[in-house]
């Protein structure tokens, strides 16, 4: 028996209406109806809330569907990974076809939100990054969606409401990933140091670029170019291919603002 034929025996055992069901857990009455007639399946995250409703040990009466959810959902983002740089429509075709089977999965959400294009459709981004924000249960996926919806209402011109998201972000200065470094050996510390790296890396090279643009906007053309200099000297040294776009963007780049001099 799956979650959908459990709920509608469980439902009707103590005389409960779809509508009831669905008001108490704070879903659409259709959303009810789907999961009963096995056209989708309840997210995740509301599987406690149902059990806890019912009043019936999660483990026993959900734990094996469960398990199926999660990994047809890794197959689902496996497969628009794929084509997520290649080719975003595909990538947001495979991701929408997910939810319209688990809706308002916040893993799939998390996924749509970068094959959303926030500059050309910002309400989509809006939409998308809002809904995952309300149903988030981990903060990183909270965060990730707060980050796009601050560059979503940027882009429609409200830079108050695009402040606003970003203040809910923390300001931390440390990860997951250094704190592992510092506090394991081994593997783990390896694994999480050499992460850590490529992430920083790339986050000081767009830093430094971000203090040419400042430079560039202040009229200081000579110190922007002293920057983007100083980041095309970084990018050899680090001795890593997947960088070389980075080598091309700069160089036009350094190569307008000189014209500018």
């Amino acid at each position: 028996m799956n979650i959908g034929d459990k709920i509608k025996e469980l439902r009707k055992q103590r005389g409960i209406t779809q509508e009831q069901l669905a008001n108490s857990i704070g879903v659409s009455c259709q959303a009810v109806s789907k999961w009963e007639n096995n056209i989708a399946l309840p997210d995740i995250t509301l599987a406690p809330v149902i059990a806890g409703y019912f009043g019936v040990s999660m483990d026993i009466l959900f734990d094996f569907s469960l398990k199926e959810i999660e990994l047809a959902v890794k197959a689902i983002t496996d497969e628009a990974c794929k084509f997520r740089e290649s080719e975003p429509a595909k990538s947001r075709k495979i991701l929408e076809e997910g939810l319209k089977k688990y809706p308002d999965n916040e893993i799939l959400l998390n996924h749509l939100l970068y094959v959303l294009n926030y500059t050309e459709n910002p309400d989509e981004t809006i939409a998308a990054a809002g809904s995952l924000i309300e149903r988030a249960t981990e903060s990183g996926r909270k965060y990730d969606a707060l980050r796009f919806l601050a560059y979503a209402y940027k882009a429609k011109g409200d830079l108050k409401s695009a402040e606003a998201a970003i203040n809910q972000l923390p300001d931390i200065s440390f990860t997951k990933l250094t704190e592992a470094a510092y506090l394991f050996e081994g593997k783990t510390k390896f694994e999480a140091a050499e992460k850590q790296k490529w992430i920083s890396f790339e986050n000081l090279l767009q830093m430094m670029w971000k203090l040419a643009e400042c430079y560039e906007a202040d009229g200081k053309i000579s110190k922007a170019i002293a920057e983007t200099e100083k980041l095309l000297l970084l990018i050899p040294i680090i001795e890593n291919n997947s960088f070389d776009i980075y080598i091309e963007y700069f160089t036009k780049q350094l190569s307008r603002l000189k014209a500018k001099q």
